[in-house]
């Protein structure tokens, strides 16, 4: 189904959608900006965390997201559309409500810790009518196997009869402003034909774009299909990347020459890593399940896992050989990391392949010091100095290593003032350096 997308900032609220509240359980990368989406749709929306420090800091008008400038938050918040709150009943009485809360690996397993204490607070305010739809990354099963059941209980209702449920991938690219959440295609589904009717009429509100498929199931493995799918070409890529230095071959301009094949090629890029919560997690949710039901490896995604999680090793290894052939040892080397975070221009470093760097070169004696304006300062390593980018720090470090290309770094000042570069994201070229 496709919709025009008519609630840009600044339009007016629809008519449809007064009085109607959404409870977004979660204020996180993926909770914070659905809150306030829907708030400009015309709902009134409660954005509810467990976390009572990022519920005042989201209440005092600040936030952490890319996606959602301070003034849009205040906006909303001073507008009585959005209100966060770490109060459970604050979840009463509401006729939507959305569960994007963390699904991390405890011990190589799927850790639903989060969905099923979040399932539980709404079944205790569900009433009939309401929708419920999961949006957190998951194995297959989830939906209908652990959160149907906990709302049943905790509200005497019966799911697909008396109330509606279904499930919802996000697909939110943080630090993408020419991609939005509403602009990409979102997959929905029910566990029933009226539980997908209202899931894709809720969608539809805030969207541009609904694909609607047959079951939960189904949206659930499409999520991790297309996770997957990421990690396992950016393993490729990284393996190949490691091989292509050895022989001396830039992988760079292998992948450029490749790129301009119109059909039958995808551009995938090395790097020293993957981190966010999709790519080192996600694919796991997917090998674990296939484990679980069919006591198989899924052995694309353990090799993709081996690879990518032992890139910060090989960066490190990199490092450490570029400055031997200046005759300089790691240990007691001054170090200067540029950018902290997983991605280009987002603040968001969970799982960042810069922890492992920061941490290994640590453990070798190095002196290392950041430099990251999108990360704030209580995310570092302990170890780590946190400074600005200046001519003096650029001077003094034996090696600067780009980790994430912001593109608020200066570049032109790096490449004049460094003694030596090493760019794991290839996005300056000079004849002092290095590439992954």
């Amino acid at each position: 189904m496709v919709r025009p997308d008519c609630r840009a900032v600044g339009a007016e609220p629809a008519d449809e959608n007064a009085e109607r509240k959404l409870v977004v359980v979660g204020q996180g990368y993926v909770g914070l900006p659905m809150a306030l989406r829907a708030s400009r749709c015309g709902y009134f929306v409660v954005g509810f965390d467990t976390d009572e420090s990022r519920v005042q800091v989201l209440a005092s008008g600040r936030s952490f997201a890319e996606e959602v400038p301070d003034v849009e938050l205040r906006d909303a918040i001073d507008g009585g559309n959005y209100r966060p709150s770490a109060n459970p009943a604050e979840c009463a009485e509401f006729d939507v409500a959305v569960i994007t809360v963390p699904t991390p690996l405890t011990d190589g397993a799927p850790d639903l810790s989060y969905v099923r204490q979040a399932a539980t607070t709404l079944g205790m305010h569900l009433r009939p009518g309401s929708l419920v739809v999961l949006e957190s990354t998951t194995y297959p099963g989830t939906t209908e196997e652990v959160v149907g059941p906990l709302l049943e209980k905790g509200s005497g209702l019966v799911a697909g009869v008396d109330f509606h449920l279904g499930y919802s991938p996000e697909r939110i690219d943080p630090g993408n402003a020419a991609h939005p959440f509403w602009d990409i295609p979102k997959v929905v589904s029910g566990i029933n034909s009226i539980s997908l009717k209202e899931v894709d009429e809720f969608y539809s509100r805030i969207v541009a774009t609904t694909v609607p498929v047959s079951d939960p199931r189904v949206a659930e493995l499409t999520k991790l299909l297309e996770n997957t799918f990421r990690h396992v070409n950016i393993a490729l890529v990284n393996e190949l990347a490691m091989f292509a230095w050895d022989l001396g071959i830039d992988i760079w301009e292998v992948i450029d020459a490749a790129s301009t094949k119109p059909f039958g090629f995808m551009r995938f890029n090395p790097g020293p890593g993957v981190g966010g919560h999709c790519l080192p997690i996600d694919p796991s949710y997917l090998s674990w399940q296939v484990m679980r039901s069919l006591g198989q490896n899924f052995r694309f995604v353990e090799l993709a896992n081996d690879i990518n999680s032992h890139m910060p090793d090989y960066v490190v290894r990199r490092i450490a050989a570029s400055l031997n052939g200046r005759r300089k040892a790691l240990s007691g080397s001054r170090v200067l990391l540029l950018g902290l975070s997983y991605k280009a221009n987002t603040g968001d470093d969970r799982e960042a392949p810069a922890r492992g760097v920061s941490r290994r070169l640590l453990d070798a004696g190095a002196e290392v010091r950041a430099v990251d304006p999108h990360v704030t300062r209580e995310h570092l390593h302990p170890g780590v100095q946190r400074v600005d980018l200046t001519r003096e720090e650029v001077r003094l470090a034996d090696l600067v290593v780009i980790l994430t290309d912001h593109d608020d770094f200066d570049y032109e000042l790096v490449l004049a003032e460094a003694v030596a570069i090493f760019d794991t994201r290839c996005r300056i070229r000079g004849p002092r350096v290095e590439y992954l």
